[in-house]
C-alpha cells in the first residue's frame, strides 16, 4: 500500500473535502483527486462517495482508513527508531573478547562511551579468541577482540594494541624478592596457567619451550583475577597480562619475552550499526592510551 496514497485518503476523510485536504498536503485539488483515483484503482473499489456537499467514505474506504492509520503510525515509529539509532539515542553493541579484554581493556572504553551515549546498551561475552572469532563470523556478536593473527578469512582485522605477559609470584615465593631472574630458575616451579588450548597458553608454552624450561603446571584457569588470587593462596608463579598486575611486583625474565598483538575483528562485508561503529572509534582511542 502506497503511504502517500494512504496519507492523502486520511486527510480527505478527516477534513471532508478535497479542497481542504489538498491545502493541508500542499498539492492542487486536481493532483489530490488523481491520487485518490489511482488509490481506488489499486484497491479495486471506490473509496469515496462524491456529492455536492463534499465527499464521504464508502464501506471500503472506512476499512482502508482504519488499516491505513495503523500503517502510518507504525511507519512513524519505525522512522523514529531509525533516527534514534543514527543519533546514538538507542542501540546495542554486542562485543566479545578474552579475559584480558573483558576485564581490563573494555570496561574503561565502555564507561567513557556510555558517559556520552547513556542510552546505548552493551552485551559483553567472554571467550577464547577462536570462540570469539566464530561468534563474529556467525554474526552472534558485532565486534570481537582476539589475539592476532585471526584464522578466518571472513573477518576484517584492525590492529588494536600490544599486550605483554609478565611473571608474578606470591609474596612468600623464593623468587619474589628477585626483580630479575633467569629463565632456567623457573625449571620445575609450580605455575598457575591459563586453560589448555587457549591462544595465550600456547604463546607462553612456546616461549618456555624455546628457552628449554619445563615448569610444573598445577592449575589451569581462565579468569585472570582467579589466577592472581591463586598465586597468593598457593605460593605459586603465573604469567599474566601486564594490564592486570596493578601495583603487584613483577619478575623480569632475562631474555624471555611473551607478547601478543590484540586486534579488533568484524564480519567481512557486514555494515556495523551506528552504535557499534562509534564504539570502534572509542575503543581505539582507549587502547592507544594504554
Amino acid at each position: 500500500m502506497d503511504l502517500l496514497f494512504t496519507q492523502s485518503l486520511l486527510a480527505v476523510a478527516e477534513l471532508g473535502t478535497i479542497g481542504d485536504a489538498a491545502a493541508r498536503l500542499g498539492v492542487s485539488q486536481s493532483a489530490l483527486s488523481r491520487r485518490i483515483q489511482q488509490f481506488e484503482l489499486e484497491m479495486g473499489a471506490d473509496l469515496l462517495e462524491r456529492s455536492g456537499r463534499g465527499v464521504h467514505l464508502t464501506e471500503a474506504g472506512r476499512l482502508v482508513v482504519a488499516e491505513g492509520a495503523l500503517l502510518l503510525e507504525r511507519f512513524a515509529r519505525m522512522k523514529g527508531a531509525v533516527l534514534e539509532h543514527m543519533r546514538l539515542d538507542a542501540g546495542t553493541v554486542r562485543i566479545g573478547g578474552g579475559a584480558t579484554a573483558v576485564s581490563y581493556l573494555l570496561p574503561e572504553a565502555m564507561a567513557r562511551f556510555r558517559s556520552k551515549h547513556p542510552k546505548i546498551r552493551f552485551r559483553l561475552e567472554e571467550a577464547g579468541s577462536r570462540q570469539v572469532e566464530a561468534a563474529v563470523v556467525e554474526e552472534r556478536i558485532d565486534l570481537g577482540i582476539v589475539t592476532l593473527p585471526a584464522h578466518s578469512k571472513e573477518v576484517d582485522v584492525r590492529p588494536l594494541s600490544r599486550d605483554r605477559f609478565v611473571l608474578v609470584a606470591a609474596p612468600e615465593h623464593p623468587l619474589a624478592t628477585r626483580r630479575r631472574v633467569r629463565p632456567r630458575e623457573l625449571e620445575g616451579q609450580d605455575l598457575i596457567a591459563f586453560e589448555g588450548g587457549s591462544v595465550i597458553r600456547q604463546l607462553i608454552d612456546d616461549a618456555l619451550r624455546a628457552a628449554d624450561v619445563a615448569v610444573n603446571v598445577v592449575m589451569e584457569v581462565r579468569s585472570i583475577a582467579a589466577i592472581l588470587r591463586l598465586v597468593d593462596s598457593t605460593g605459586s608463579l603465573a604469567f599474566v597480562s601486564e594490564l592486570s598486575v596493578g601495583g603487584r611486583p613483577v619478575l623480569e625474565l632475562q631474555g624471555l619475552q611473551v607478547e601478543r598483538e590484540l586486534g579488533l575483528i568484524t564480519r567481512r562485508g557486514r555494515a556495523l550499526s551506528p552504535a557499534a561503529a562509534a564504539f570502534v572509534q572509542e575503543l581505539r582511542t582507549t587502547s592507544n592510551s594504554l
